[in-house]
This record gives structure tokens, C-alpha cells and sequence, in this order.
């Protein structure tokens, strides 16, 4: 009796170590973004976001974005961007090396003289290197930001490392 317990109990220990290693429990990415304010017509904003999501299975998972950004418009001394936004991701993991994801986030931004409303949709595709780091191929997202009734449409591109937990 004892004997089936500890095989029980080791075999619940290596499923678990399994499941694991197909979706991780949490992905903490540092991405390089290419940020255009106010698309075609905008600014040109140089930056970084910081995201860590936390899967609840192998296909949803829920992500908290920070992103700063700076440019040198030709009318001002600098222009500074900062958003801070969550919400849902949906992955697709029926690739063992590939991962693509779609997601949208909500939450606020401060730049532009101003805080208000910012929104983002877009989705990546990360390459899996080990299970515990990955390569984030891309990350194409739309961006608005809103405030004091005037709206920013914007679009933001991005790369980087995950880091697989």
C-alpha cells in the first residue's frame, strides 16, 4: 500500500513537471517598440515594453504591459509616452517551437501633456530557443490613446526576449 502511494504520488509530481514544460505557468518579455504617434502623419517614438503574463491554461493567460517611448518631433525639445495596460491573451500552442498570440489590452498612458485612455489590439509570434526562453519574432499592435476628448490613433511594432517560467 505504501509502495502504490509514493508511485501515485510520483507519477502525479512528473504530470504535473510535464504539463509545465508545454505551456508555462508565466512569460516575462523585454521587447524594443517602434511606437508611431498618431500614425502616418505622427511622430516617430523610440522604446521599450515590459510584459508579464500569467497563463490559466495552454490557450489564456492574462498580461500586464508597461511601455515607455521618446522622439525628437521637430517642433519640441522631446516627446515622451508611457503606457500601462492589461488584459487577455489568446495563444495558440499546437506547434512545440512556435507560439503565435493575439491579445488586447486596456488601461491608461501619461505623455502628451496629459494622462488619459489607452487601448491596444494586435498580436506576435514568439519562437520557442529552450523551455525556458524564447526569441518574440514580432508583436504588431494598434494603439489608441484618448484624452480630453481627442483620440491618437497609433501603431506600435516590437521584438525581443521571453522568458519562460
Amino acid at each position: 500500500m505504501k509502495r502504490a502511494l509514493l508511485m501515485f504520488a510520483g507519477l502525479m509530481v512528473f504530470s504535473g513537471t510535464a504539463h509545465g514544460q508545454d505551456t508555462p505557468r508565466a512569460e516575462l518579455s523585454v521587447n524594443y517598440s517602434y511606437f508611431r504617434a498618431g500614425g502616418v502623419d505622427g511622430v516617430s517614438l523610440h522604446g521599450g515594453s515590459v510584459s508579464l503574463a500569467g497563463n490559466v491554461n495552454d490557450w489564456f493567460g492574462v498580461v500586464g504591459d508597461f511601455g515607455a517611448y521618446h522622439g525628437q518631433p521637430a517642433f519640441s525639445g522631446g516627446l515622451n509616452i508611457q503606457t500601462y495596460m492589461v488584459g487577455p491573451r489568446f495563444s495558440v500552442r499546437s506547434n512545440d517551437r512556435i507560439t503565435p498570440f493575439g491579445q488586447v489590452l486596456a488601461g491608461g498612458f501619461h505623455g502628451l501633456g496629459t494622462n488619459g485612455f489607452a487601448l491596444s489590439a494586435g498580436g506576435g509570434l514568439d519562437v520557442k530557443v529552450t523551455d525556458h526562453f524564447a526569441i518574440r519574432a514580432f508583436q504588431v499592435e494598434y494603439v489608441l490613446l484618448r484624452s480630453q476628448g481627442n483620440s491618437l490613433n497609433s501603431p506600435r511594432v516590437s521584438a525581443g526576449v521571453v522568458f519562460r517560467f
